[in-house]
């Protein structure tokens, strides 16, 4: 007499929890002709996000009807071939944005808001106008928090918020720049918040809101969390997460 088959188990579908490349089952040796088409297309459109150019005038002209002053820099990469090769340039501004942002420092501000490409234009031109919008009125609730600056920066590594934030003298830094596209969202949208900006400043002195995008972190979300940093950093004078949360605790 056989042995009795042994009894189905339910299997969980997890690809109705996550867009990540999961379960995505086999034909032979190989995947499905869909999961390949389907690979191939986003990755296509990841290789397009980090590429894509920056529409700048677009950004500027959606920022002013915000009521927002907006002063355009770029960094010393001079092109996106310069910029993917080169890191470090992304890191700096070229000398005459430096320049043009030493006259537009009349006085100290608490916070300056940087918008860069980074390594996708696309998630700039989807999400950063519409989380600035969201982010003001939090901004402006009790102990009002002014915004010094505006600055749009091409060419942008995270690091070039530090030489921004301390030509203008501001003493907290939010920029908002284009993050490394991924498989499943080319254009993610990252949020920096560096406390005492200047150049040197290191990755663990800053802090992150990232994943902002349809299918991640939403508007209101973010504009939460930025602000809630934006005034802990401000008021605990640091941007280290630990240090704000023992802080607080």
């Amino acid at each position: 007499m056989s042995d009795p088959a042994p009894p189905r188990r339910p299997t969980l579908d997890l690809r109705a929890f996550t867009p990540a490349r999961v379960a995505l089952g086999r034909s032979g040796a190989s995947m499905p002709t869909r999961a390949l088409l389907d690979f191939t297309l986003d990755h296509a459109r990841a290789r397009d996000a980090v590429h894509a150019a920056f529409d700048t005038p677009r950004l500027v002209a959606d920022l002013g009807a915000l009521g927002l002053a907006v002063t355009e820099v770029r960094s010393r990469a001079a092109d996106r071939s310069d910029y993917l090769r080169r890191p470090d340039l992304g890191r700096q501004l070229e000398p005459g944005s430096a320049q043009l942002l030493a006259r537009c420092a009349s006085a100290p501000c608490q916070l300056a808001i940087a918008i860069g490409d980074g390594l996708s234009a696309a998630a700039v031109h989807a999400h950063a106008t519409i989380l600035v919008r969201r982010l003001l009125p939090l901004l402006a609730q009790g102990d009002d928090v002014a915004i010094g600056h505006v600055v749009v920066a091409s060419g942008a590594r995270v690091a070039l918020g530090d030489e921004i934030g301390a030509i203008l003298g501001a003493r907290m830094v939010a920029m908002l720049i284009g993050e490394r596209p991924g498989l499943s969202a080319p254009d993610s949208l990252g949020a920096y918040l560096t406390f005492a900006p200047k150049p040197g400043r290191t990755d663990a002195e800053r802090n992150c809101v990232s994943n902002i995008h349809q299918a991640g972190l939403s508007y209101d979300e973010a504009a939460f969390k930025i602000a809630w940093l934006v005034r802990e950093g401000l008021a605990r004078e640091t941007t280290e997460l630990w240090l704000i949360l023992g802080d607080a605790a």
